[in-house]
């Protein structure tokens, strides 16, 4: 077993690294207080080959790995986790399935604009009744003249709404049979069809700078080789993708969770009380040491996912075990990190305010833990 990255993968590290800490850092505090979506960083991502790094260069993507990608999402998050969302839910949710089940012509038409960040793609799943109960889909979809024509609304769906959202991927049923049973369909819907409407961008506890908001859909008509993958697949195929998105939310939990703790043991370290820093008192350094060990856990049990997927294998148990273990480790470092700063922890100018609101839809979004522990429990056999 070889722990250690590739020259590849370091040098991606870097790059990431670096733009993260001279671009995004020095503005995240005011997109998220102005909740302004970065164009400028996502234009960014885009000329630094960012936005498709999983996907094969003959279809615009950097030909990387998903450890490469899970990488980046990691370095991203570890300083602001609205403009890591907006990567990992255009890249895992929105161009995922049209690379996966989509058609010649869908991969030719949308793939080089999805994957150089020129437009984002969106995945619209969620809807009032169908969150954890995913197969519950009251959206629906009838063929009229060989065109769908689609009535509903989607929820809390991600990269949507932007001046550059280019087009979102929904489930909808397109037939029940005579036993109630539900055919559920994937379908493309590009921005602009009439119809289709995004609602007001919802207001948040965290993820301020990332566009999330509903979505309606009344006698949206779209024509039928919109359709992504064959008819009645749809189920089988939103759980593959959500699978694959689970390393990605998992990544997001390592990188806050070390964000948060950079920032501990910084002010840790300037911070004195009784005569010396506080980073010299065992209370303190006992938190330090705990999430310090629990991150590294975390990543390589993400690493581990990345790496089976990338060989083939069955990752999806590893994937859920990742996203459980990662977003309550967020939410527990960047709580502790608040603690270690004390009052200056609550306010908005320090970045670990920003992480602690951040951190809790880490447990929520992409299957919440219960839905992860479900998924866990029966791929034991329980």
């Amino acid at each position: 077993m070889d722990f250690d990255l590739s020259d590849d993968h370091r040098l991606l590290r870097s790059t990431v690294r670096e733009f993260a800490e001279q671009e995004i850092a020095p503005v995240a505090e005011e997109l998220d207080r102005t909740k302004a979506f970065p164009y400028e960083l996502v234009k960014r991502l885009g000329e630094l080959n960012l936005m498709g790094i999983p996907f094969p260069e003959e279809v615009g993507g950097a030909g990387a790995d998903t450890l490469a990608y899970a990488i980046a999402v990691e370095e991203l998050a570890r300083i602001d986790s609205s403009v890591a969302i907006t990567l990992c839910a255009h890249t895992s949710l929105g161009t995922q399935p049209i690379y996966l089940f989509g058609t010649d012509e869908q991969k030719r038409d949308w793939l080089p604009r999805l994957t150089a960040g020129e437009r984002l793609g969106a995945f619209g799943l969620t809807e009032p009744e169908a969150g954890s109960d995913a197969g519950n889909v009251q959206t629906r979809a009838t063929l009229d003249g060989g065109d769908w024509v689609i009535n509903g609304a989607k929820q809390f769906i991600t990269n949507a709404g932007t001046d550059i959202s280019g087009c979102v991927v929904i489930t909808a049923v397109t037939d029940v049979d005579a036993r109630g049973r539900k055919e559920i369909s994937n379908i493309l819907v590009p921005n602009g069809t009439p119809g289709y409407e995004q609602g007001t961008p919802y207001r948040k506890m965290g993820w301020n700078a990332s566009d999330t908001r509903p979505l309606t859909f009344t006698d949206c008509r779209v024509p039928g080789d919109h359709l992504v993958g064959p008819r009645g697949a749809g189920f089988k195929q939103f759980l593959r993708v959500l699978d694959i998105g689970r390393i990605g939310v998992a990544a997001m939990g390592v990188g806050l969770a070390q964000g948060a703790l950079d920032e501990a043991l910084k002010y840790a370290k300037e911070r004195k009380a009784f005569g010396q820093p506080i980073s010299r008192y065992q209370a303190i350094q006992a938190k330090l040491a705990d999430v310090a060990t629990e991150i590294a856990a975390a990543r390589l049990l993400t690493y581990n996912a990345a790496y089976l997927k990338d060989q083939g294998r069955d990752f999806s148990l590893t994937a859920a075990q990742a996203k459980l273990k990662t977003g309550r480790l967020a939410v527990r470092a960047s709580e502790e990190a608040v603690q270690i700063h004390g009052g200056y922890g609550y306010i908005e100018e320090y970045p670990v305010c920003r992480f602690y609101r951040d951190a809790k839809i880490l447990t929520i979004g992409e299957g919440t833990d219960e839905v992860q522990q479900m998924v866990i429990a029966r791929a034991l056999g329980a």
